[in-house]
């Protein structure tokens, strides 16, 4: 069952930007308890324990790179598996890897486009709060792309049972999508992973991980 006392912390230097996501949480039931504008003020907030899930541009102040990125991984480092849903204007699949490869679940990349798919967003930010791994299907499919070569033996259903899995989705989901039988997507899985050299696993996180790890390896 969905927490309606879930806490975020925002950050977002773009002032517009920062108010309209504040409002759209708050009306969704999650309070925001902290919003900053800029990497050494996302630092120390990230230091704190008034949230469950942080909510953070890639590119902040003062320099408009990956201020971001580089305190979610090192909060990260400090709190394994703490919850990060990490935003971005453009498709950057070196930073969406750097994020992956941080240990524990919780995490997730998105599109700000996504941001105006109001329900799939808000239910993305709770999914990752509760230690799912979530990623935009657009920044899926430039990471596999990139790769194309390392899934050549992969069947075309194979392959999109791969990119369902990657976005977050169980193999009931898969199964549902792909109007497929639960059953059937569970040989996909594991002819895919046998020759992709993966284990197979039931958790579905470490499955995700698993999976993009090893594009990055192929990088």
């Amino acid at each position: 069952m969905r927490d309606p006392g879930i806490r975020a912390l925002v950050a977002e230097d773009h002032t517009l930007l920062r108010e309209g996501l504040i409002q759209l949480l708050e009306l969704n039931g999650v309070t925001v308890t902290e919003a900053v504008a800029d990497g050494p003020s996302l630092e120390r907030a990230l230091s704190g324990d008034g949230f469950d899930v942080a909510v953070l541009d890639i590119r902040l102040p003062p320099t408009g790179t990956d201020e971001g990125l580089r305190a979610a991984i090192a909060a990260r480092s400090r709190r394994p598996g703490l919850p990060v849903l990490m935003l971005s204007q453009y498709v950057e699949p070196l930073y969406a890897r750097e994020l992956l490869a941080s240990p524990g679940g919780g995490v997730g990349y998105l599109l700000k486009d996504r941001v105006s798919k109001v329900a799939d967003f808000v239910d993305d930010l709770h999914r990752v709060a509760s230690g799912a791994t979530v990623m935009d299907p657009e920044v899926v499919q430039r990471l596999m792309s990139r790769q194309r070569s390392a899934i050549d033996s992969l069947s075309p259903r194979e392959r999109e049972t791969l990119s369902l899995m990657a976005t977050g989705r169980t193999n009931a989901a898969i199964a549902q999508q792909m109007v497929i039988t639960e059953k059937a997507v569970g040989k996909h899985v594991a002819s895919m992973f046998a020759k992709l050299g993966l284990q197979p696993s039931d958790d579905g996180n470490r499955r995700v991980l698993a999976v993009l790890t090893y594009l990055q390896q192929q990088g």
